[in-house]
């Protein structure tokens, strides 16, 4: 079957391409001009580690603004954490001026003692977030696995090494760190203009 000028520009243009030249290659879903938010801040909470993560959306890929692990001595008391935790934040928002959160949904922990440390940690941090008037939403781990590597029950190692690997790093982040910036990339792709479900927000 034979194909006219006017049937080839036509596909031509649903493939976002022109028959004279082809555009780049771009992430439409991670592209800035899809998103609301271009600043965005990835949060894993927990009391002796919390990962924190803040990447830009540009027009080539995501850029990392700041990625890194708040850490607290196991000999510190509870409240020095909270304390290290927020001020740390509120650095990060400063300098950075993130304007939205995407923070790690709460898991089901058997412990009720390591439940009520993480709620903490959590509610310490989003405090923070929620002064500094972001809008913040969560997501599931086991979604942001399958985001970012394709399996729901990957090993963190893989997760660090998929974030590298997006965001044109030269070494893989810290554990916590990787975490962080995984929600931040995977927020980007649930607010895509692609996505069929709304997030959810705190």
């Amino acid at each position: 079957m034979g194909v006219t000028p006017h049937d080839f520009k036509r596909m031509a243009e649903r493939l976002n391409r022109s028959p004279r030249s082809v555009r780049p290659v771009v992430d439409p879903v991670l592209h800035p001009n899809h998103n609301p938010h271009q600043v965005i801040l990835g949060l894993d909470p927990s009391l002796r580690g919390t990962g924190f993560g803040v990447i830009r959306l540009t027009s080539a890929h995501p850029q990392t603004l700041v990625h890194g692990t708040i850490s607290c001595s196991p000999g510190w008391r509870h409240s020095q954490c909270l304390a290290a935790i927020a001020e740390r934040l509120r650095e990060v928002l400063q300098r950075h001026r993130p304007t939205v959160c995407v923070v790690e949904g709460i898991f089901f922990a058997q412990n009720l003692q390591t439940a009520i440390v993480m709620g903490e940690a959590r509610g310490a941090a989003l405090a923070v977030i929620a002064e500094a008037g972001l809008e913040i939403y969560e997501l599931a781990p086991r979604k942001v696995k399958q985001a970012i590597v394709g399996y729901g029950a990957a090993q963190k190692l893989a997760v660090a090494k998929m974030v590298q690997r997006m965001l044109h790093l030269n070494e893989p982040p810290a554990p916590d760190a990787a975490d962080a910036l995984a929600l931040a990339l995977t927020h980007a792709r649930e607010c895509g203009r692609y996505s069929l479900t709304a997030p959810k927000r705190v």
